[in-house]
């Protein structure tokens, strides 16, 4: 009966995602701005989203099959549910690879949602989805230069390399000189993406809801919702090139302190549109290419430092964060106004790239986040509970938002000591995040759904930010978590100081500034005995 069942929804999704493919593809010759490109689209739309319905069709069915009688808890079910699991991503990779556009982009949505989605999905998309994207003919490129600017490269540039030198999702780079000079590199969108967007989105939205109808706790439309949001404004590159202007104007203007420290590619307004962006040529290594980092005379300790507070100054006083920090989105020279120390040493200076994806947090919701993450610092219990209540988490499931914020069980969470939420790296340590997305799946499921928006990125986030530390540290560092108790406790002096009006009250925000300074200084110290005493044993 399970079978007849399942091969009966299986049939359903294919046959209505045969309807959405045809109509989704005559509505896309209908509007399209480029009818005869999209007449050609016809035939290949309906053949992508049908590919969607069957590979979705199939993982359910495996699943469900696989796992028919197996004991909840069981040895047996665990071990072949990992093995449906490695089969299921592999099928997921390969629908991604096959279509193309935004499945690209919803592979590597995936493969950075460590220990919200089962590791095996994580991990299979991580290994692949960064590095086999896309590439568009030079003929394709030459076709959007014609359309957007009205010549090809050129006639445009001095020099153009048809060759590009990296290629994502969305859009791919070239790399070109203009007639004054100027290295740039010029951002290309796909020729395919603006056609099939529309497309794709309706129909892998169709099989996510069809499969949350008949397995409940499969539950994944947030991540459908985000994208339907924030991928029309990664396609528009005009709303990068401002994002990126703003995200250095609030360095110079909210984080001068360390303005100097962190670096945003110039934008060539002239010479870039929706579909073309050509900014300053940037070169250096990416962020976790120790090795390159250390030949340059930087110390890769000192760049996580500088991750973290760069990062921890967009969401906690900025409120404008850029939501897809992965290595080759971050780049690392050393700064160019400083000498080398006696030791040969030299400060670093952090370049962002692909300012595409941002979230703002409005003042309640940055205030909230900050204080909690103040209290996940301090290991204080009762504000983590107050603030993960008012982001959302509710009183039952807050015990494991702090739990994924920090990637630690609830014990580490809340244990005085100053090293508390470091993660050494080992496989011990590895094992035990991972036991989120299998062992708490429901409750992940139901947490998700509760959440803001805007706090699911912030989470996307935190785990690219984890990743990028953990290749430059070989594991988490207590100071990095220092710098982002400092700057989440600042935050919310400051945002005290805004609603003060008498100077009784200033006079009490002020001395909580020193409490905080003495406190983090007591904190240093001691991780610098901890450090001490396991060098010498």
């Amino acid at each position: 009966m399970a079978t007849r069942f399942l091969w009966r929804t299986g049939k359903k999704l294919a046959v209505v995602s045969a309807a959405v493919c045809v109509g989704g593809a005559a509505a896309t010759v209908a509007t399209s701005d480029d009818p005869e490109t999209a007449l050609k689209l016809f035939t290949a739309v309906p053949l992508r989203l049908a590919r969607g319905s069957v590979t979705a069709a199939s993982i359910v069915f495996d699943y469900e099959y696989a796992l028919w009688g197996l004991p909840e808890g069981s040895i047996e079910r665990a071990k072949v549910k990992h093995e449906v699991h490695l089969r299921s991503a592999r099928k997921l990779q390969e629908l991604c690879f096959r279509n193309g556009g935004i499945y690209i982009k919803l592979g590597q949505h995936i493969g950075q949602l460590e220990y919200l989605v089962p590791q095996e999905y994580v991990q299979t998309m991580r290994e692949s989805m960064l590095n086999r994207c896309p590439v568009s003919s030079y003929d394709q490129v030459c076709r959007v230069f014609q359309k957007e600017l009205g010549e090809t490269p050129d006639k445009i540039f001095s020099e153009f390399d048809p060759a590009p030198i990296a290629s994502a999702s969305l859009a791919q780079v070239h790399v070109a000189l203009t007639h004054d000079g100027q290295k740039v590199a010029v951002k290309v969108q796909h020729t395919h993406m603006t056609d099939t967007a529309a497309a794709d989105h309706a129909t892998v939205d169709f099989v996510v809801t069809t499969l949350h109808r008949f397995f409940p706790s499969f539950d994944y439309r947030w991540l459908l919702d985000e994208m339907s949001e924030s991928l029309p404004k990664e396609l528009n590159f005009l709303v990068e090139a401002k994002n990126s202007e703003k995200c250095l104007d609030n360095f110079q203007k909210l984080s001068p302190h360390i303005a100097d420290y962190v670096y945003v590619p110039k934008v060539y307004w002239n010479l870039s549109t929706s579909k073309l962006l050509t900014m300053e040529f940037m070169d250096g290594p990416q962020v976790n290419d120790v090795k390159t980092i250390q030949k340059l005379g930087i110390q890769p300790n000192e760049v996580a430092k500088l991750v973290s507070q760069a990062f921890a100054e967009m969401m906690f006083k900025h409120g404008f964060v850029h939501c897809d920090p992965h290595a080759a989105n971050l780049l690392v020279r050393p700064l160019p106004s400083s000498k080398s120390s006696i030791l040969g040493k030299k400060k670093p200076q952090l370049i962002i790239l692909d300012h595409g994806l941002y979230k703002e947090l409005d003042f309640h919701t940055r205030t909230n986040y900050a204080a909690l993450w103040k209290a996940l610092i301090f290991a204080d219990a009762n504000a983590i509970k107050e603030n993960s209540v008012k982001l959302g988490a509710g009183e039952d499931l807050y015990a494991l938002f702090a739990g994924i914020l920090t990637m630690r069980p609830w014990n580490r969470v809340v244990d005085s000591s100053v090293d508390h939420l470091v993660v050494q790296g080992t496989d011990s340590d590895r094992s035990e995040l991972q036991m989120y997305a299998s062992q708490y799946f429901s409750q992940i499921s139901e947490l998700l759904r509760r959440l803001p928006r805007v706090i699911l990125l912030m989470l996307k986030t935190n785990d690219c930010l984890r990743t990028v530390n953990n290749s430059l540290l070989q594991g988490s560092s207590p100071h990095t978590f220092l710098i982002i108790g400092k700057v989440s406790s600042e935050a919310l002096i400051e945002a005290r100081l805004l609603q003060q009006k008498s100077l009784l009250r200033w006079l009490s925000v002020w001395l909580d500034e020193i409490l905080l300074e003495a406190r983090l200084f007591g904190m240093r110290i001691a991780l610098w005995l901890l450090q001490l005493r396991k060098a010498l044993c």
